[in-house]
C-alpha cells in the first residue's frame, strides 16, 4: 500500500508517534497534515526519548522525506527549536519540506489565545495557549499570513501593516493589555523566514508526484477523533481535523488515493483538558493508571486524566475515518491490574445508545456499560508475537476488535521500536 493514514482513535496521547516512528522505516515520505505546536509525540529509540511537537515522525529516518502540509499552522520558533534540538543530536534535517501554503502562527494569535482562556475562567477550554485557535480563525476570517508570504519580506510587511493595528485595537479595547510592536515582529519573523527559505516549498505537488511514482507515503495527525473540530466533545476540542479526511484539506491529496486508515487506540483512555469523559476513573484506579502510564502531556506536562477503555469512541472513530485496522498501544501499562474493564454501550435514562452524543450536557449523563476482564498479571513487554501474549490479553484485545469492527494490526507492548507485535503489514 502506498499511502496509509494515522489518526487517532481517542482524546490524543494515544501513543501514535510510536506507531509512526516504526512504520516510517518502510515509508518514503512522513506528512503531518493539521494541528500546530499544540500536539506532541514522542518517540523512543533505544532507551533515548525524542520529544517532536511540529516535526513528524518520521524524522529519525535519514532517508525519510519529513513534510508539514499546508494543513498545519506553523509557529517558526518552535518548528527552528524542534530543528536545532534535532540537529544537535546527530539527527539531519535536511529532509524536511515545509508547504508554502501553511499558515504562520504569530504573536498576537498566542497573546490573544492566552488572553482568551483567562477571561473564560471556569468555562476554560483548557487550550495549550500556543495560539493555535486564534490562528485558524484568521485563516477562516481571511485574514492570515501564510508561509509564502512570511519569505517575502515586502509582502510579509504589508500584510502584517493591514492586520497589527486590528489585533492592537482588540488588545487595547478589549482586553485592555500594551498593543505589539510592528517593527519588532517585522525582524524577528525575518529572521525566521531567512532559515525557513530553504525547506519551503509547493508540498501539494511534491506529494502527488511522489504517490504517482508509486512512493509510500504515512500521513500523521495530531490529537485525535475526540478533538476533531467537528466530531469530537465541541468545544472542548482543537481547530482542525484529526480525522482520515483530514488528509484531503490538510495535504492536498484526493481521497481516492488513500489506501489504508491505522486507527491508534491506547488500551484504556486518557484526555488531557476539560469536557465529558465517560470512563473517567476518579479514584485509587486513575491513579494507578497516570502513574503506571507517566500520563503527563508531552507539551505541557499537565497530568492526563484516565479512565478504562471506551470502545463506543473507537467505534465511532472507525465510522469517522474509516479505519482499516487498530494499532494498540500501552497494553503492558495493563500488566499490574487484578481486573480491566472495557466500556461496550452507554446508557441514558435506562435505554441504550446507538451513537455518541453531541450535546456535552447528555454526554455527561450516559451512564458506561462495563464488560469486565480477568487481568493478566504478568509482564508482557517483552514478547514478540501475538501467540506468545497470555490468553487473557488476547482475550480483551480480541473482544475489542469485536466491539469497535475493527480488525487488529498492531499491538504495541513497549515504548521502543522492537516492543511491537505485527499482525499485519500495513505499508
Amino acid at each position: 500500500m502506498s499511502a496509509v493514514v494515522i489518526t487517532g482513535t481517542q482524546w490524543g496521547d494515544e501513543g501514535k508517534g510510536k506507531i509512526v516512528d516504526y512504520l516510517a522505516a518502510r515509508a518514503d515520505v512522513v506528512v503531518r497534515f493539521q494541528g500546530g505546536s499544540n500536539a506532541g509525540h514522542t518517540v523512543t529509540v533505544n532507551g533515548e526519548e525524542y520529544k517532536l511537537r511540529l516535526l513528524p515522525s518520521g524524522i529519525l529516518y535519514p532517508k525519510t522525506k519529513c513534510v508539514i502540509g499546508n494543513g498545519v499552522v506553523l509557529d517558526p520558533a518552535v518548528v527552528l527549536e524542534e530543528m536545532d534540538a534535532m540537529s544537535s543530536r546527530g539527527i539531519d534535517v535536511s529532509s524536511i519540506k515545509i508547504s508554502n501554503r501553511a499558515h504562520v502562527v504569530m504573536p498576537y494569535h498566542k497573546l490573544i489565545d492566552e488572553l482568551n482562556e483567562n477571561l473564560r475562567a471556569e468555562n476554560k477550554i483548557g487550550t495549550t495557549k500556543r495560539g493555535i485557535g486564534p490562528c485558524y480563525i484568521d485563516k477562516d476570517d481571511r485574514i492570515g499570513i501564510r508561509v509564502c508570504d512570511l519569505i517575502d519580506r515586502e509582502e510579509f510587511a504589508s500584510k502584517l501593516k493591514t492586520i497589527l493595528p486590528m489585533k492592537n485595537l482588540i488588545l487595547e479595547k478589549v482586553y485592555n493589555h500594551a498593543p505589539l510592536d510592528f517593527d519588532a515582529i517585522v525582524d524577528e519573523y525575518s529572521g525566521y523566514a531567512q532559515r525557513l527559505e530553504p525547506y519551503v516549498c509547493d508540498t501539494i505537488s511534491l506529494l502527488n508526484d511522489q504517490l504517482d511514482c508509486g512512493k509510500k507515503i504515512l500521513f500523521e495527525g495530531a490529537q485525535a477523533t475526540m478533538l476533531d473540530i467537528d466530531y469530537g466533545t465541541y468545544p472542548y476540542v482543537t481547530a482542525s481535523h484529526p480525522i482520515s479526511g483530514g488528509v484531503g484539506v490538510g495535504a492536498g491529496v484526493a481521497p481516492k488515493k488513500i489506501d489504508c486508515v491505522v486507527g491508534v487506540v491506547k488500551a484504556y483512555c486518557t484526555r488531557v483538558g476539560e469536557g465529558p469523559f465517560p470512563t473517567e476513573q476518579l479514584n485509587a484506579i486513575g491513579d494507578k493508571l497516570r502513574e503506571c502510564g507517566h500520563e503527563f502531556g508531552t507539551v505541557t506536562g499537565r497530568p492526563r486524566r484516565t479512565g478504562w477503555l471506551d470502545a463506543c469512541v473507537v467505534r465511532y472513530a472507525g465510522q469517522l475515518s474509516g479505519i482499516d485496522y487498530m494499532a494498540v498501544t500501552r497494553l503492558d501499562i495493563l500488566d499490574s491490574f487484578d481486573e480491566i474493564k472495557m466500556c461496550v454501550g452507554y446508557k441514558l435514562d435506562g435505554r441504550l445508545l446507538n451513537e455518541i452524543p453531541a450535546s456535552l450536557k447528555i454526554l455527561a449523563r450516559v451512564e458506561p456499560v462495563y464488560e469486565t476482564f480477568e487481568g493478566w498479571r504478568e509482564p508482557i513487554s517483552d514478547i514478540r508475537s501475538y501467540d506468545e501474549l497470555p490468553s487473557k490479553a488476547k482475550k480483551y484485545l480480541e473482544r475489542m476488535s469485536e466491539v469497535t469492527g475493527i480488525g487488529l494490526g498492531i499491538v504495541s507492548v513497549g515504548p521502543n521500536r522492537d516492543q511491537t507485535i505485527v499482525l499485519k503489514e500495513i505499508i
